[in-house]
Order: structure tokens, then sequence, then C-alpha cells
């Protein structure tokens, strides 16, 4: 057995070894235990410590080691790390994006129909509930594709037979690593399930909302959001697996488990992989992360993988899931809301200039109190789904400088079945924090103000009514002038295409990289706030377990959500052009993305009151249909990926051993730095950014036509960032339908135009035949201001040379 004392101190470590050079698995397995076996005395010792060989999609193992063994191994291989946990981060999102389900169009019949025919999405998460309506096999699905080889495994209440269908065609589940690491799964009381099937609910959700099939009549508790739930690709074939374990209220992932299912994943068959989970800053190097490396290797075997931006806007830099061979997702909002009337007193109401009245003359408050008027606040918003009627209480009454949360709860006769007024600002507390305190305090509901710019209508286990500050002031103010305030609140409603959509959520991570800040992330964003999808209707919608209610469909919100969206369009995008790589699919998504709402002003950035910029929403907000023809697509092959790879100090023979091998592939690292912007800057990406520019800088990129139109024309138009002069050349690309006719080259030079300490500004090139729109976003941080910059920029002034001024 494994030493006792080794097994104390020894983690899960994971070493990874690149490519697995089309050898046989059962081959590079036991290559990997001669490999471990040289940190071990005895040879049964290194078999009992590997959880995982990762011996088909690519090379490597996780294995319990110390810290000596894991540093003796990485001599000669591509990377060993520390296997982390890492976490788990529709009706009418598809109808808003323009992706309906009956369209008469010709583009649409000929196109998005297809809905993602044999395209199979897999999806990493918590797993799935089979029976749900989203999954139901369907009579019109052919057989299952033959070039599928994964399989649907027997677990904990999940009988393959009666589970899997021409829908659900694999199901498997990895463990190995989170016991590891946090102990045997808890299994009591249905707690969770040794098996595929979903406690948590995540998974549910985002393969329904990416793959589900048609669902009508699905709503959140009875009515709200009603309509046919969907996912966006609703005729593909669905892969689970499971990594992700209820734990803290959350689900849990480790990174062993993830790279085991990526693994699998990649020799399965799947053609998308969705993974709406990661880990916020500080950012592993890009290989030593499970995702990364899993998407690594799925670009290049022509997987699209897509994940989560993560969850922890709007500060800068939050961004997670950063690789340049990964498709990253913001969150924003949608058309529909959930209005609630409060209102204030009894039935009666008054305009907002006499309320004020009643406080300023002590006789109209007189005549307030005699009369009982009520003033109606302005639409909260909220989930509830009956009427309340209750006293109302201000925060203070009951908790410790109003303060809502539980350390701070003094006084519970005061909350006794009333409403209580919380705000976010007394405090720093969440909604659900204010929600549990409450409840704790046997108040019967919260009504929760915040900022307007973080103020949402997320449901909570407690009835809770959202407003913003203005609104709750006026509450306050209500409960201060009257003996026995009270409060009625009205069931909640479905409102749609009375709200600017899409505006990004304020909780939605933000650029730039703090990896490698040359690659824009996130790449794009899609809908992420408040999206109805399907449900294990024995797991609570917060899955808190003080909530006792129960759902098939659940309204959710976070970059979890927007994530399953882009998987969903990628795999329509891969059943109408299978010969795509992921870079194409990943390019046509970006540059036909906009950055505009239903009012034609450019989308908010929620958390913030400024304009969303690149660092928001990457390249924009999806566009499904334009997605399906964009004209131009920037590509991007092995070579560009070595280059990428040298520029992240990576060595030859390590880059060797990660890029699979191809006929005349060069695999050197380019001597010199290549272009002005560096080989990231140079790597064909639909996006420019330019981090610290301090001179002129020239970049290259190369375009693809797949327009229908094979001899094209595009012209450029360049708008450069405030403080920076960019230049395109050459302005016009022609392309020909004779052999090599597809591709054109151009080249950007951007000169800085100001003296600047670095400032982020925002531009575009936009390429257009008349037809397609092919925008492509430029960032640019002037940092040419010197140490004294001051007196430069006076000396500057004092010449009279306006054009020196500092940002």
């Amino acid at each position: 057995m494994l030493n006792q004392t080794h097994a104390k101190v020894c983690l899960v470590h994971i070493v990874y070894l690149g490519h697995n050079n089309d050898l046989d698995p059962s081959l590079t397995t036991d290559s990997h235990l001669q490999l471990l076996s040289t940190v071990f005395t005895e040879p049964n010792e290194a078999r009992e410590a590997i959880l995982y060989s990762y011996s088909c999609g690519f090379s490597g193992f996780a294995a319990l080691l110390n810290s000596t063994q894991a540093t003796t191994l990485s001599d000669g291989v591509v990377s060993v790390f520390r296997s982390r946990m890492l976490e788990v981060h529709t009706t009418r999102s598809w109808d808003f994006m323009g992706l309906r389900l009956h369209m008469h169009t010709e583009q649409s019949s000929q196109r998005h129909l297809k809905f993602g025919d044999d395209v199979i999405v897999g999806v990493l998460d918590t797993g799935v509930w089979p029976e749900s309506k989203s999954f139901r096999d369907d009579p019109h699905y052919g057989p299952v594709p033959s070039s599928w080889k994964g399989t649907c495994v027997v677990g904990d209440e999940f009988d393959p037979a009666a589970a899997c269908n021409r829908k659900l065609i694999g199901a498997r589940y990895y463990l190995a690593g989170f016991e590891s690491e946090l102990g045997p799964l808890n299994t009591s009381d249905g707690s969770e399930y040794r098996s595929p099937r979903d406690r948590v609910g995540h998974g549910t959700h985002t393969a329904s909302t990416a793959v589900g099939s048609v669902a009508p009549n699905a709503s959140y508790f009875g009515g709200l959001g009603g309509g046919a739930a969907r996912g966006g690709a609703p005729r593909a074939r669905l892969a689970v697996y499971k990594v992700c374990w209820y734990r803290d209220l959350t689900g849990r992932c480790s990174d062993a488990d993830i790279l085991a299912a990526f693994d699998d994943a990649l020799c399965d068959g799947v053609h998308v992989v969705s993974a709406s989970l990661g880990s916020p800053p500080p950012l592993m190097p890009l290989l030593s992360t499970s995702t990364e490396i899993g998407a690594f290797h799925a670009m290049q075997r022509g997987v699209v993988a897509v994940f989560s931006a993560g969850n922890d806007g709007p500060d800068a830099s939050m961004v997670q899931n950063v690789s340049p061979w990964g498709l990253t997702v913001a969150a924003s909002s949608i058309d529909r809301r959930f209005p609630t009337v409060i209102t204030l007193g009894n039935n009666a109401s008054i305009v907002v200039g006499f309320f004020l009245l009643l406080r300023a003359l002590p006789w109209a408050r007189m005549i307030y109190h005699m009369t009982c008027l009520a003033y109606v606040v302005a639409q909260g918003e909220s989930f509830l789904v009956k009427a309340m009627k209750n006293g109302l209480v201000d925060s203070s009454s009951v908790f410790t400088d109003g303060t809502c949360t539980f350390e701070q709860l003094i006084n519970r006769t005061a909350a006794w079945g009333k409403i209580v007024l919380c705000f976010a600002t007394m405090g720093g507390v969440s909604s659900d924090g204010a929600a549990l305190a409450v409840y704790a305090g046997n108040g019967a509901g919260v009504i929760f103000a915040d900022t307007i710019s973080r103020k949402s209508s997320q449901d909570s286990f407690w009835p809770t009514v959202h407003v913003d500050l203005y609104q709750g002031t006026q509450i306050l103010n209500y409960i201060r002038d009257s003996r026995k305030p009270t409060v009625r609140i009205s069931p909640s409603k479905t409102v749609v295409g009375e709200t600017p959509a899409p505006a990004v959520a304020y909780f939605s991570s933000r650029g730039p990289s703090s990896v490698s800040p040359k690659i824009l992330k996130p790449d794009v964003t899609a809908p992420g706030v408040n999206i109805l999808a399907a449900w294990p209707p024995k797991s609570s919608p917060t899955v808190i377990p003080l909530d006792k209610r129960l759902t098939e469909w659940n309204m959710d919100s976070g970059t979890s959500m927007s994530c399953p969206h882009v998987s969903g369009i990628a795999a329509v995008i891969k059943s109408v052009h299978p010969t795509w790589s992921p870079a194409a699919v990943k390019s046509a998504l970006m540059t036909t993305a906009y950055m505009y709402d239903g009012t034609s002003d450019v989308m908010q950035a929620g958390g913030t009151v400024k304009a969303a910029d690149a660092f928001d929403v990457g390249a924009g907000h999806v566009d499904p249909l334009r997605a399906l023809d964009p004209g131009l697509v920037y590509d991007a092959g092995a070579r560009d990926h070595v280059v990428f790879l040298c520029s992240l100090g990576y060595t030859e023979a390590a880059i060797r051993n990660m890029v699979l091998p191809q006929p005349a592939l060069d695999t050197s690292c380019p001597r010199g730095g290549g272009g002005g912007g560096g080989p990231e800057a140079d790597l064909n990406y639909p996006a420019i950014v330019l981090p610290d520019l301090g001179g002129t800088v020239t970049v290259k990129r190369t375009v693809t036509n797949v327009g229908a139109n094979r001899d094209a024309v595009y012209r450029a138009a360049v708008a450069s960032p405030q403080g920076a002069r960019a230049e395109v050349w050459p302005r016009e690309l022609a392309f020909s339908a004779r052999p090599g006719g597809e591709q054109a080259s151009y080249y950007l030079t951007v000169t800085p135009a100001k003296l600047s300490r670095g400032r982020f500004d925002f531009g575009e090139v936009v390429w257009s035949d008349g037809f397609h729109r092919v925008r492509t976003p430029l960032v640019v941080r002037v940092t040419n201001l010197p140490d004294d910059g001051v007196k430069v920029v006076q000396a500057a002034n004092a010449t009279g040379d306006g054009s020196q001024a500092a940002a």
C-alpha cells in the first residue's frame, strides 16, 4: 500500500506531457506509470498514487505527490502543477437574439433551422437530470452519429437504458480528484449522486440552454417568463461529463477531474465543449490550467471550446479562461423584466410632489395620517407569485446600525411578520444575505435597495423585491413619517420589449487579461441574466437548504448562463459549416457582434454608469444569424499557435510535444519577435490589443473569404482610438475564385498622438463589401509619458504645441 506518511503530505498534482503522438492509450498509460515510478521506491506505489492517466486526447496524468516528487518530475515535461478546485460560475433569450423557432425568411430556412443537426455538444458541469423535457427523445432524430465513440455509465439513480437516448447520447462522471482533495462524497439523503445525475441543477440548466429540445409551456412557478423553452441548437446531441459536485452550496470541480473529462470528450467525438466553470485571479500560466490545456488540444482536433468569463465584475482584469484557443463569454441582459408594484399604506395613491409636501408641512402630515393615503412606489422587480400585505419596518429597528446581516440581528420582535427595508449600502450586504438575516428575524420578506448600476432581480429563497436607492429612500421616508407603516406587494408580471437591452450584467468579469493582455478577453457577450431553463425537480431553485420550493424550470443568472448560449450558437455554425476550424467559428462570432442596445445606443456597462467597451463585452453581443455568414474570418493554424507559445516562453522542445505533428510544420521560435507588436499581438486574432504603445507599431492580420461571392472586394474603414492614429494598408482587399485567392493580408500601423501615463482607448477596423460588415475591435494604451512627464507637458504647452496633452 501507499506509504501512510506519504499519503498524509501528498497533494493532487497534474503532470502535463503534451500530445500523445497517436499512440495506443494503453501504451501511453504504461509510459506514465514508468515515469511516475522514478519518484517512488516501489513500483506498486506509483500505481496506487495515480488517479488518472490522460492518454487519448492528450498525454499526462494526475497523481498524489509530495512537493519533492513534483519538483523532480518537472524536468523534461511541459508542466507540473497543483490540481486546484474550481467553481461553477431559455424561453426569451433566443427570440431576443433573432433565432426564432418559426421563421420564413430565405436565410433562416436554409441555415439556422438546421438547429445543430448531428452536432455533438459536450457539457462539463454538475451532471444532468435526464427526465427533463429538454432531453427527451425525439422521433424526428435519426440514429446517433456514427462518429460518436462515447458511452453512458451506470451510477446512483442513473440507469443508462432509461436515461440515455438519441438526444442524451453520453453521460460520464469523475470523482477521483474531488475526493482526493475534499474527502468522500456525501450521498446521504440525496445530498449527491455518485453518477451523472445532477444534484446542484447547474449542469441541467446549462445543457438545456445550449441544446435543449423544444419544451412548450415552460415557466417559473406557474407563469413568470412563460413560453417554449429550448436550446440554441435543439437538434444537436448532448454528452454530459459530470466534473462538479455539490459542496458549500455550489458546484466544486477538481482540475484533475476536468482534464479527465476533456480527455474522454475529445476521443468520444464531441464537436463543441461547453464549460461554465473557472477560478478567479491570480491566474495560473495558460498551460498549467486544466481548462486551457483541454481547450488547446480541443482546438487542435477541430473542437470548439466555450467558457464562462466569471462572475467577479465589475472590477477590471477579473476575467477567467483567457487563452486565445478558447472562446470566453461575458453576460448581458435581455429585454425581459419582472416588474412588481409596491403600494405603501392603503390602496389609494398620491403623487410624489404631494408626498414631499407631507414631509414639509406639519398640518399636511396630520391630514395624511388621518386619511391613510398611500404613496405608490415606482415598480421594483421580483419573482413573487402571490400578493403580500404586511407591516413595514426599517432595518435600523431590527439590526445593529441597520446592517441586514445575521450577525447584526438584535430585535426579532420588530421584524416579526413584517417586510424589512434593507440597503446594500449599509454594511455592503447582498440581497441573499439580507434575505437570510430577515428570515432569521422571523420577517415576512425584504425590500432590497441597491445602486442603479448594481440593482438586479435575481430570485432568493425568501420573498425579496429589488428597488434602486431613490425608490428605497422614498420608502424609508414613508416609514419614518408613518405611525403604523404598511405595504402591499402585487404579484410580479412578465414584461417584454420595454427595457433597453442588452446591457452588461454588473457581475460579469471584465478584461484586460491578467495573463496575456494582448489577447482580448472576454471575446463576446451573450444573455446571462434571468435565463429560464431546465432544473432538477428535487432541487430548490436556490439550492439553499432553507428553500423548500421545487420547480422543473429555474430562472438563473451568471456567465454560466451566457456560456451555453454561445455553445449552442457554435453548434449551429458547425452544422452549417462543418469544416470550419474553432478559430473560424470564433472569428465569425466576434466580427459580426454588435455594441448597441435596442434603442440604438451603446450598451450600458452594468456596475458602472459608462457605456460598454471591449473589456466589458469583447467584440460585442453575439448575433447568431449574421455569424452564419460573416463574409471574412480570421483563421489561425498550427504555426500561429507555435509563435504564440514561443511568446509565452515555452521552449521549442516543449512546443514540439504540445503541437500535433504536421507535414512541413515549422515548430521553431521566430528570431527577433516578429512585427512591432510582438508575437502575441501578431497572432491572427479577431481583435487587436496594444497595451503598451510607446511608439509606432505595425501588426499583421490575414482574413479568409468565406462568403458566397468568391470575387469580392472589401474596403476598410478605421476608427482610431482617442490619442492614437491608426492606418490600414492596403485599403482594399480583393479576393478571387482562383486557388489561394480566398486569403488576403493587411497591416495596421498605430502611432501615439498624445502623451499618456496609460489609459485605454478604443477604436475599430471595419471591412465591408457592401453587404457584410467585418468589425475588428482595436484597443490601445499609450504609455509614452516619461517619469518627468509633467515637465514635458508644461514645456509642450509653453511652446504652443497643443497636441501634447497628458491623459
